[in-house]
């Protein structure tokens, strides 16, 4: 094996190649890490995405129509009441305080 000669022009060279590596590596793990950052976020928008579709789901909004449905039946039952107590109620509490205003 032969001796390598060190020259100054010979140690240039090896600086600048040094040089050039460790700035094609930077370079490299910058490209990496800026894939890895645009997978992430496009995960955590698709899965944000995902959630809204199955929120919406059409089971999910057969059984709120559904669970409204019956709350309004239920909301016009009491109101009916509500209307026929207070149409039956005047005429009782007329009765009543004559009741007691005879007594």
């Amino acid at each position: 094996m032969s001796k390598r000669k060190n020259t100054f022009t010979r140690f240039i060279e090896d600086i600048v190649d040094d040089t050039k590596d460790f700035v094609d590596d930077i370079i490299d793990r910058a490209k990496d890490l800026e894939t890895d950052v645009r997978d992430a976020v496009k995960d955590v928008v698709d899965d944000d995405e995902s959630d809204a579709l199955v929120s919406t789901s059409g089971s999910g909004v057969a059984e709120l129509q559904v669970a409204l449905a019956e709350l309004t039946a239920k909301v016009n039952q009491l109101a009916e009441l509500q209307l026929a107590s207070a149409s039956s109620t005047p005429s009782t509490t007329t009765s009543s305080s004559r009741r007691s205003a005879a007594a």
